[in-house]
Formats: C-alpha cells, sequence, structure tokens
C-alpha cells in the first residue's frame, strides 16, 4: 500500500502575467518569487499586434534561467486563426516554453487534437494548462482534465464564464463552478488555480478571495501584478503548524501495518494521507527554492 502523492509535485500556488509585448518585464517577473509566470499572448495582445507579440515571446526561453520558476505561454484560441499560428511557431520552435495556457477549451477532443500535433520535436515535452471559461467547457470539465497526461493544472476564467452563465462575476454566483473544477482537478490529479483579482486597491478582498479558494480546493491563484503574490502565497502555503503535523501523520502511517492512523486522537485514513505528503512534498520544494 502506498500514500504517495502525484509525481513529483511543484508549488502552483501563483501565476505573475505578463503582456508579449512588454518581453522587458519577462526577467523581471522571474524574480518575483512566483511559481509560474506566463506570458499572455491572447487577452493582453490587440488583434493588430499578433504576430509582434509572438515574434517577442517565442525566443525569450533559448535562455533556461529560472529553474524553479515554470514559465509559460498563454496562447490564443484554437479556433482562431493566430491560434493556428501560435502552434505553428512552438512546433518550429527550438526552444519552447515549459508549458502553454490553451483558452476557450471546450471538449477533450481539442486537448487531444494539440497534443497530437506538438508531439514531434522540442514540442513535445510542452506540459498544457486549460482554461475553464465556457459552459461548454464547464459541463466537461472532468473530461477535460483528464484529456491528456501533459495536463498539470487547469484555472479558471471567470470573466468569459460569468458572461456565459449569465451570472455576475462574483464569488457566490461562481461557486458552482468554482467547486466543479475543484472535482474536475482532483479526479485527474492535477492543480486548480483561480482567476486574478482585478483590483490592486484592494489587498484585503484578494486576500479573502485567495484564503477562500484554499478552503474550497484550490492550489494557487493567478496574478497581474508582483504586488499580489504576498497575499497569495499567504493563502496557499502550508502553515508551520500544517507541516507539523502532516510529519507526523506521514511517520504513523509508515509504522502502520492497516493503512489507518490515528494522531491527535483524530482517524486518519489512506487519501488524508496522501494529501499530507503531497503537502509535505510541495513545503519542500517552497523551502529548497528549486523545480
Amino acid at each position: 500500500m502506498t500514500a504517495s502523492p502525484q509525481p513529483n509535485p511543484r508549488p502552483r500556488r501563483s501565476l505573475l502575467f505578463v503582456p508579449a509585448l512588454r518581453p522587458d518585464r519577462f526577467l523581471k517577473a522571474l524574480d518575483t518569487g512566483a511559481d509560474i509566470v506566463c506570458i499572455d499572448m491572447e487577452d493582453a495582445v490587440t488583434l493588430d499586434r499578433k504576430d509582434e507579440g509572438r515574434a517577442a515571446t517565442l525566443p525569450l526561453f533559448r535562455s533556461r534561467s529560472h529553474p524553479h520558476v515554470e514559465q509559460m505561454v498563454r496562447i490564443n484560441g484554437l479556433s482562431t486563426y493566430h491560434g493556428l499560428k501560435d502552434l505553428q511557431a512552438l512546433i518550429e520552435c527550438e526552444a519552447p516554453p515549459d508549458a502553454i495556457m490553451i483558452p476557450k477549451i471546450r471538449s477533450a477532443e481539442e486537448v487531444h487534437l494539440i497534443d497530437t500535433l506538438l508531439s514531434t520535436g522540442p514540442a513535445r515535452t510542452i506540459r498544457f494548462c486549460v482554461i475553464i471559461e465556457t459552459n461548454q467547457g464547464l459541463e466537461r470539465a472532468v473530461e477535460i482534465a483528464k484529456a491528456s497526461p501533459r495536463i498539470d493544472s487547469m484555472i479558471l476564467g471567470a470573466v468569459d464564464m460569468s458572461a456565459d452563465l449569465r451570472c455576475v462575476k462574483a464569488w457566490e454566483p461562481l461557486l458552482y463552478a468554482r467547486s466543479r473544477l475543484v472535482h474536475a482537478a482532483a479526479s485527474a490529479g492535477i492543480d486548480l488555480l483561480d482567476v486574478p483579482f482585478l483590483n490592486l486597491d484592494d489587498p484585503d478582498g484578494l486576500r479573502a478571495e485567495a484564503e477562500g479558494c484554499a478552503r474550497l480546493g484550490f492550489t494557487g491563484k493567478a496574478s497581474i501584478h508582483p504586488s499580489q503574490l504576498g497575499p497569495i502565497h499567504g493563502a496557499f502555503t502550508p502553515t508551520e503548524a500544517q507541516i507539523h503535523k502532516a510529519r507526523k501523520v506521514c511517520a504513523a502511517f509508515e509504522q502502520s501495518t492497516t493503512g489507518l492512523v490515528v494522531v491527535d486522537n483524530e482517524l486518519i485514513e489512506l487519501p488524508v494521507v496522501r494529501s499530507y505528503y503531497r503537502m509535505l512534498a510541495i513545503a519542500e520544494r517552497i523551502s529548497g527554492g528549486k523545480s
């Protein structure tokens, strides 16, 4: 019997977006302490400058500095002309990013197609983060989350999602959508990040939303400015008390022959033990500052 977490878990507490037309900010972003830095070639670039954004972005990954930071690119949607050009450029790229963020995913079949297109050359190493931001995607979230072994993470696209669901972009109206994505991500054993908090002048609101997502089962939250990383890391980093409890539970489990352990008068079963092993692995990566 094993309680080991998913292979090689890494911290995905925070994701910092960088506009594709500001490549000068990329290296600075890598030094902020964000777990993921994502260059945005989709929403951050107007239609008439998409080629310019792509040309500025892809050469940035020739230098493999900051290996502890996951380096990602948000491409354009598969159903768009520039999305197809993005995929072609990735196929031809000799030094691609660690991962791509794929918008407007509505079905597992779309993931399969991208997986196939990027199956040769250096592109075959690219990992996926899928954005769920449509009603169709929400309905098929579990299938999408399991569509490819390349998928490491999923992220909620709340702006488009709220428009599709005809609801206000606020916590309570989107609670069902968030909960459904928690179910999907947990089913696939992948990480789940929340949408950025857009008000830079409301750190308390950011902190409350991040803490709410952490309680719900999210593993991280995206951001649009380095100043948001502190509250986000505070919500998603295991506390010393949690780490101490995890060590006690894991040590007790390793001495058990039944798969059940009692720690501090609490009966703890295998699924909970697995979550503690994952917590310890993440905490070790954070403290070691390595990927």
